[in-house]
């Protein structure tokens, strides 16, 4: 059965279905570290549920394979596949072109016609590189916009059936949950601070869009010498083109808190910034704000070029960015797509299949659902996982893939895992985590300063407790001869 055809009919399986599927196939279970053992069983967890596979780098040491065939769900470190293969597909240096177009001409400041946003589907278009095409929109000579503000979608086939990930927290305007969109601009963020002063609770938005209406209702507490944890409530009415966000309960006077949401369409959030920040710079558009195309002779009056692809990979494997690598998988299908493709999701999963095929890369049960790991559906196995890190450090990009992930004790999700260990410094290691399911995979260095590949998973309800036995995964690396492969104290 082909790739695609496989991916297909493992799509319409429930998640639940999938599980069940991969509880089989245990392993070699003595072969894990006793140290990593011992905590899977303090955290309730059997060792079948760990999925782990080592492969030396430098010619060093022996590979090592536990339940490394079970097809497990991988969370986060799914980013990966996505990030590697646009490095390669795309090229380090992709970048996406965001501009403003007139349809008419100029006089005296004035643009006698529509202001075109074209947008090119980058996956981070924030508000200060909004503003910085605005700022060269004035230095093109325009004040003041006579006709309609339109927003020029980009050319992204979005699929018709996809679903919205069924999130444990029953709250939808978390940021990490925005969808793709061809129109996605500050990946849909708004920041809501409340400031406790003498006269009571203020409130700040940013961006202050017309469309966000608040409901202050925070009481305002005496001063006290801490801060404790802020005792707010937000309740989020988001009706697409409209959003009221009520707070309530108390904060104290000298007392801050800040909470990060995501509100309003795309198009709504993006024509709202747009006009917002224009507004502040002294310019005027009288027209409307409507989705459409702009004719042909549209005159480009302002460009902005997105990072090149290496910084994006990065703020996608450091901080494990849903939304950016969502929007990063359907720019590889945009990029590869072919005629027989319906959506850029079937030409991202394609194209994915035909360049692990190319590189001889054949991975056992692969399922892409959207490329970032928000799933519940996608699956890959630890063997697989830890074969594209082995061959992900002999590209030419190596170095450039390496780098976008976590550094141990450092930055990005790791920052706060494996201090004080010799570790500390010396893995680049993507996170993973999910109900039920926690995950590490990345590069990571032993003693001797040879390189390693490691890929380890838990899939189990009690996953949450498994950080500790996966961290001992890294320790017990660091610590390997070249003839062994896991220690028993």
């Amino acid at each position: 059965m082909c790739f695609s055809l496989r991916y297909s009919l493992r799509r319409l399986l429930p998640a639940t279905a999938l599980l069940l599927s991969t509880t089989v196939l245990a392993t070699d279970l003595s072969s894990l570290p006793n140290q990593v053992r011992n905590s899977l069983d303090s955290a309730r967890i059997p060792a079948s549920a760990m999925s782990l596979a080592i492969i030396p780098l430098e010619g060093q040491g022996i590979a090592q394979y536990v339940n490394a065939d079970q097809e497990v769900n991988p969370a986060s470190t799914m980013k990966l596949v996505t990030t590697y293969a646009a490095l390669e597909l795309l090229g380090p240096t992709y970048q996406w072109r965001t501009s403003l177009h007139g349809t008419g001409p100029i006089e005296n400041g004035v643009l006698q016609g529509d202001l075109v946003y074209r947008s090119s589907g980058d996956p981070k278009v924030t508000l200060e590189r909004m503003w910085t095409l605005l700022r060269d929109l004035r230095a093109a000579g325009v004040k003041e916009v006579r006709g309609d503000l339109v927003l020029q979608p980009a050319d992204m086939r979005m699929p018709l059936n996809a679903q919205p990930f069924p999130d444990d927290g029953n709250d939808p305007s978390k940021p990490f949950l925005v969808e793709p969109d061809p129109l996605l601009t500050n990946l849909k963020v708004l920041t809501l601070s409340s400031y406790g002063e003498r006269g009571g609770v203020r409130i700040h938005l940013e961006p202050a869009l017309p469309e966000v209406t608040i409901d202050n209702q925070l009481k305002l507490l005496p001063k006290v010498n801490s801060c404790p944890w802020p005792n707010i409530a937000y309740a989020i009415k988001d009706q697409g083109t409209q959003a009221q966000v009520t707070l309530t309960g108390a904060l104290h006077e000298g007392c801050s808190v800040q909470r990060y949401m995501s509100a309003l369409d795309a198009a709504t959030y993006t024509g709202s910034a747009l006009r917002s920040l224009w507004q502040e710079m002294g310019g005027k558009i009288s027209g409307t704000t409507r989705v459409g195309y702009m004719p042909s002779g549209a005159q480009q009056l302002a460009y902005n070029d997105s990072a090149d692809l290496v910084s994006i990979i990065r703020d996608i494997n450091k901080f494990s960015n849903n939304t950016m690598a969502r929007q990063l998988f359907l720019a590889i299908g945009r990029d590869q797509r072919a005629p027989g493709d319906v959506d850029d999701y079937q030409a991202a999963v394609r194209s994915i299949d035909e360049w692990m095929s190319r590189k001889g890369m054949r991975p056992k049960g692969l399922v892409l659902e959207n490329g970032s790991g928000l799933s519940r559906v996608e699956r890959m196995t630890a063997r697989d996982l830890a074969m594209l890190l082995e061959h992900a450090w002999k590209s030419p990009y190596a170095a450039e893939f390496i780098a976008s992930m976590p550094l141990a004790a450092m930055d990005g999700t790791m920052r706060r895992r494996m201090l004080n260990t010799p570790v500390a410094g010396r893995a680049h290691i993507k996170t993973g985590s999910l109900r039920s399911v926690r995950a590490i995979a990345g590069i990571t260095q032993d003693a001797n300063g040879k390189s390693w590949a490691v890929a380890a998973i838990v899939n189990h309800p009690a996953a949450g407790a498994s950080r500790q036995a996966l961290d001992r995964v890294l320790t017990d690396v660091h610590r390997r001869s070249s003839t062994e492969m896991a220690t028993n104290q």
